[in-house]
Formats: structure tokens, C-alpha cells, sequence
């Protein structure tokens, strides 16, 4: 799997469980969602992703979007 699958499982995995636990333990969880929102907007501006980074780290292979 790419860094780029990683990372958009990786986001899509978090803001499911923020989901959930919004629902089922407190509201506040949607600030969790609206972090990774954030996150993920200002990465498709400056090419800069923490997760990709840590990704490359742990060797996984680069994809077109996080080269």
C-alpha cells in the first residue's frame, strides 16, 4: 500500500471513530474531526502531511501525492 492509501485510510479511520465517539461518549469529539478536516486542507496546499511523513518512515512506498 502507498503512503497515499495509508494516509487517506489513516484520515478516514479517524474521523469515523470521532464520529462515533461524538455520539457515544461527548460532543467535544467533533473538534478531533474538524482538526483532521483542517489537517487535511492545509496539506493539499503545502504538500506538508505529518501522517505521510511518518508513513515514509516506517518505508512505506511514496505515491504520486506525497513525493
Amino acid at each position: 500500500m502507498s503512503v497515499d492509501r495509508l494516509v487517506f485510510a489513516f484520515a478516514g479511520t479517524l474521523i469515523l471513530v470521532s464520529l462515533v465517539l461524538s455520539q457515544v461518549h461527548s460532543i467535544y469529539w467533533l473538534w478531533f474531526t474538524a482538526f483532521i478536516g483542517a489537517n487535511m486542507l492545509q496539506a493539499s496546499f503545502t504538500g506538508f502531511c505529518p501522517a505521510a511523513w511518518i508513513f515514509k518512515k516506517l518505508g512505506a512506498k511514496t505515491g504520486c501525492a506525497f513525493e
